[in-house]
């Protein structure tokens, strides 16, 4: 089956939602798409002081806010999905979450299992585990940014049957793009990595963030790899069942020869 899928590789503004929606909108004006997905923290950008100023750029998840409400109404003109990373608020505080959303509204928001560095301070841990969701008949998996450096994560996705594992991130380290080709050889899925570009500043602290956005073969075959440091659309078609191929060899099956009895935790 062809299923079209695209990557939005940009710089998302710190404090500047209105500008960030504008961006967005402005990249993917036109765009047919099954499924896009969009940076980590795409309405909010990264450094914040505290989470009491970051939350005034974040929202909910019920998509009554603002930029999830553009985001559903993106979805609907591009007659497909968008999967962005954004600030969530919440009852309890923030997360740092990915949502996937539809014209019909959210389809499945992930909270972020694995925080980095200072978004300790600004979020609080996920609580949802990973999730899998189904999108035209094809089986969706979401994490985010530093949960690609944990195998278990992808690993718990393709154990639910995901056969694309949508990947928004805002990466400073250099090694995440090489990682995901061993997610995707390790679990023969898809991913779809999308990185945001520039830099970002606060007090004394300085973060260059990577670009290099990546769409991955679940042979591990990298299909396409964006510049680092320009802002960036990508289209293309795969074959998400070439993902249910999980035979390494005649007698060897990807996720049945697994012995968990024996793996220490």
């Amino acid at each position: 089956m062809s299923f079209q899928i695209a990557l939005l590789q940009f710089c998302p503004m710190r404090k500047n939602l209105d500008e960030n929606i504008r961006l967005i909108r402005s990249m993917l004006s036109g765009l047919k798409s099954d499924l896009i997905v969009l940076p980590e923290l795409s309405n909010s950008g990264y450094l914040y002081e505290s989470s009491s100023i970051l939350e005034q750029f974040s929202e909910p998840s019920d998509v009554s806010g603002p930029f999830l409400s553009a985001i559903q109404i993106l979805a609907g003109e591009s007659d497909g999905i968008i999967v962005t990373g954004y600030s969530e608020l919440a009852g309890n505080g923030l997360y740092n979450s990915a949502a996937a959303v539809s014209k019909d509204g959210l389809l499945s928001n992930y909270r972020k299992t694995h925080l980095y560095a200072t978004e300790k301070k600004l979020f609080q841990p996920g609580d949802t585990g990973f999730t899998v969701f189904q999108w035209k008949n094809v089986q969706i998996g979401l994490m985010v940014c530093f949960d690609w450096i944990f195998p278990e994560s992808a690993r718990s996705l393709a154990l639910q049957g995901a056969q694309i594992i949508a990947h928004p991130a805002n990466l400073v380290l250099p090694y995440c793009q090489d990682a995901m080709v061993t997610r995707s050889i390790e679990n023969r899925v898809f991913s779809i990595t999308a990185n945001r570009i520039g830099q970002e500043s606060l007090q004394e602290k300085m973060l260059n963030f990577t670009g290099k956005s990546q769409i991955t073969h679940s042979s591990g075959k990298v299909l396409y790899r964006a510049p680092q440091d320009k802002a960036t659309l990508h289209v293309m078609s795969i074959d998400p069942e070439e993902a249910n191929q999980k035979m390494i060899s005649n007698n060897n099956h990807l996720l049945r020869d697994r012995r968990p009895e024996l793996y220490k935790t």
